[in-house]
């Protein structure tokens, strides 16, 4: 150890490229950490929030206490080992971050607080470890004057923690699934540590590398197992939105966003409604004066496109689909059995970005790219509900899938969503697609009719209108009004959409198949 001690002045290059290293792991760890935490606990901004903190706290922890120590404790060698304790702890979140996030949500804490156990426990201790690797190197360096060697030091750091933070983003989560990038960092800290053993090659250090390599290589295959809980993944990746996963049980196909489920499909009759909330999709056809009328129809999300596949084959309508994320639009081709035709056209945008552009109108127009705990806050204002009002047609309807419970404090979303299409349209109704106060899914309409249509119109248009399904069920859960004193009008200069959304943390989000079964997104 001391033989590399005295090499360690001589080494400065391969000291400076340890400090890019930890950088670029730093905060490419902090970029997964809100990929790996998102389906347990979402990505809102309290999760984001504690993504930050606990990392900054982490990193602080470790320039102050390796500072201290870097005077009399600092040589490669020490470095070597940092580098290692980082790559081995990369490998148990390969292997087991899953057990530590379930333990770590027994920690009873308010609901936005809920991910911070599980950040310090899965990313506070390497991002500690990567804490001390700058304050060694400043200690290392072989300039005499202390500002420079920390400043070129810390800007070494911050070169590679830029280019983490880009590369992590741009390229590795497009690509990668989040074991295949924890891999990559693993074995890049492993690399590092190799390159400063270099040429004298002492024997505990290598073995430990070795070691650490196979550690490395064990935990990314045992995650081959080709399992979830949705049943056989057929197919999983990281998208630049979210973590995707398309999963087999039985007859049924589900695809899986940050690990909840989106849709679903019957593979042996792709257009059979699965999810019992995607019947409601046709009620705007009893809403309509005429259901002729409605002939262009636009989506707003694709996710599995149950909806647009049913209306293009159900009805002589011409369906758009604005789709943000172009991974979920392959993968529907893919698995799902989608096909674009003249009937069914498919558009990779932004849905707001794409409404104040376009110069058609619609019949009706389908809002489906809300999740539990990812909600566009720029889909929700009443701004975009009046740019949604003025791309339909006279007579045009507004459907919106949310996810909220229809009443408790749980619906604190679901009522500021209804106020504000209040604010918009004249006539407003909701259909829980569930029952009780749990999360679900509930089906906003909202119409430009100043009559409201009463639940015994309904009835009668259902038993006399020929729309391809019988929605009697639906109509039953039919209500009008809603209290809605104490939830804001969601604006654009002001939507606490995460705020809305915390009462959800921690809730089972609750789907009802058609078949009569419960199941949990």
């Amino acid at each position: 150890m001391g033989a590399l001690a005295d090499r360690s002045v001589g080494r400065v290059n391969g000291v400076e490229f340890a400090v890019f290293v930890s950088g670029v792991a730093s905060m490419g760890l902090e970029i997964l950490a809100g990929r790996m935490v998102a389906p347990q606990f979402g990505s809102s901004i309290y999760t984001w929030g504690s993504i930050i903190g606990v990392f900054l706290a982490a990193l602080s922890l470790g320039y102050h206490y390796g500072g201290k120590r870097a005077a009399e404790r600092a040589t490669t060698e020490r470095l070597v080992w940092l580098l290692l304790g980082t790559a081995a702890y990369v490998a148990v979140l390969i292997f087991a971050s899953d057990l530590l996030l379930s333990a770590a949500t027994a920690v009873p804490l308010p609901s936005r607080f809920a991910s911070l156990p599980a950040v310090t426990l899965l990313f506070g201790p390497p991002t500690y470890l990567l804490g001390f690797i700058s304050p060694y190197a400043a200690e290392l360096s072989p300039t005499d004057a202390v500002g420079q060697a920390s400043g070129r030091v810390y800007a070494v750091g911050t070169v590679g923690s830029i280019l983490g933070a880009f590369g992590t983003t741009f390229l590795l989560i497009p690509s990668l699934s989040i074991e295949q990038i924890g891999f990559v960092f693993g074995l890049l800290l492993v690399g590092t540590a190799v390159s400063l053993l270099v040429p004298a090659m002492p024997r505990e250090p290598l073995y430990a590398c070795a070691g650490v390599t196979l550690l490395l290589v064990g935990a990314f295959g045992s995650g081959f197992v080709g399992v979830s809980t949705g049943g056989n993944v057929v197919y999983q990746t990281q998208t630049p939105y979210q973590e995707l996963e398309v999963a087999d049980a039985g007859g049924t196909r589900t695809l899986f966003l940050d690990g909840q489920r989106h849709s679903a499909m019957d593979k042996s009759d792709p257009t059979r409604h699965v999810f019992e909330y995607t019947r409601y999709f046709h009620l705007p056809y009893l809403y309509a004066e005429d259901p002729d009328d409605i002939d262009r129809v636009l989506f707003v999300g694709g996710g599995g496109f149950t909806g647009p596949k049913r209306f293009a084959e159900e009805y002589d309508a011409t369906v758009d689909v604005v789709e943000i994320d172009p991974e979920v639009i392959r993968v529907s081709k893919e698995y799902f059995e989608v096909e674009e035709s003249d009937q069914l056209r498919i558009h990779n945008a932004d849905g707001r970005k794409y409404l104040r552009e376009t110069n058609r109108t619609y019949d009706l127009i389908v809002l489906d790219a809300y999740k539990k705990d990812k909600v566009p806050f720029h889909l929700t204002t009443e701004e975009f509900m009046r740019l949604a009002d003025s791309r339909l047609s006279e007579d045009g309807i507004l459907f919106a899938n949310l996810i909220s419970a229809p009443s408790g404090p749980a619906s604190e979303f679901y009522r500021a969503e209804y106020k504000t299409m209040e604010q918009v349209f004249p006539q407003v109704y909701s259909y829980p697609t569930v029952g009780g106060a749990v999360v679900q899914n509930v089906e906003v309409i909202a119409t430009k009719s100043p009559d409201r249509v009463t639940q015994a119109q309904l009835r009668e248009r259902n038993r006399t209108r020929d729309i391809g399904i019988d929605l009697g069920a639906e109509i039953e859960n039919y209500r009008h009004e809603e209290k809605t004193g104490d939830v804001p009008v969601l604006r654009d200069d002001r939507a606490p959409v995460d705020s809305l959304l915390d009462p959800m943390a921690g809730q089972q989000y609750v789907i009802q198949e058609t078949n009569g079964t419960n199941v949990t997104g």
